[in-house]
């Protein structure tokens, strides 16, 4: 089975349609696949629901998709850094479930591995908590979080295989694995393409089960968040 596409836009050519859920891999600016996600603000599919840590800056990552008005609704751990996004929620224009960090992380990791709900103790007695299940487990209250799993998932990598075996590059490690694994269809941007084989089974850190599409963007922008807090002294 050829997994191998020429570009962003043919890899999401048939998969991507309106009103889907799209699980995007990234962390602030890092490891975001950021060829992918302006292939799918090209190809205009409306009323997504976005699952990612962040919604990258205004004009950049995930932002170019709030400022097409692609995304009705973010699942999301860190809304910071993007006043479009700020703007359209206060306004009322875009729904927000807003998750804890590490209980987003597991949400996909679980959906991934077939398992529908767990418990966390996390967001208990906050508004996280409000309307799901409470249950006592030895003393102590856990709230019951629902798995997640996305029809798309969009994911960045530094290598891949053939096959699709896949490995991350230090930070961009973050979310992108439990982001594929979520996905019913998952499409990965790498920056190096290599044959069957040439990745140590030791060195892989996504088995190919969980890739369905590669598309090869060799020279990523790669930005870097920066926050000045005052200017710098002669």
């Amino acid at each position: 089975m050829n997994k191998i596409y020429p570009d962003a836009a043919s890899a999401l050519d048939g998969v991507v349609q309106d009103g889907q859920t799209i699980a995007v891999g990234g962390f602030g600016l890092c490891g975001i696949p950021e060829a992918l996600i302006g292939a799918l603000r090209d190809a205009g599919v409306k009323g997504l629901t976005a699952i990612s840590n962040n919604a990258g800056v205004d004009g950049f990552g995930l932002g170019q998709l709030l400022e097409t008005r692609q995304i009705k609704k973010m699942i999301a751990s860190y809304v910071g850094e993007n006043k479009e996004f700020a703007r359209q929620y206060l306004a009322g224009e875009l729904e927000l479930e807003f998750t804890p960090q590490g209980t987003l992380a597991e949400k996909l990791r679980a959906g991934g591995a077939g398992i529908p709900a767990f418990f966390t103790k996390t967001g208990v007695g906050t508004i996280v908590a409000e309307g799901k299940e409470i249950r006592e487990f030895d003393g102590e209250q856990y709230v019951m979080e629902r798995s997640l799993v996305a029809d798309v998932a969009l994911v960045k990598a530094w290598k891949a295989d053939k096959a699709g075996n896949l490995v991350f590059r230090k930070t961009a490690r973050n979310f992108n694995p439990n982001a594929a694994m979520a996905g019913k269809v998952t499409i990965v941007e790498v920056e190096q393409l290599v044959e069957i084989g040439e990745i140590d089974p030791d060195a892989v850190h996504l088995p190919s089960i969980f890739v369905h599409r590669i598309v090869v963007n060799a020279t990523p922008e790669k930005r870097i968040e920066q926050r000045t807090v005052r200017a710098p002294q002669e």
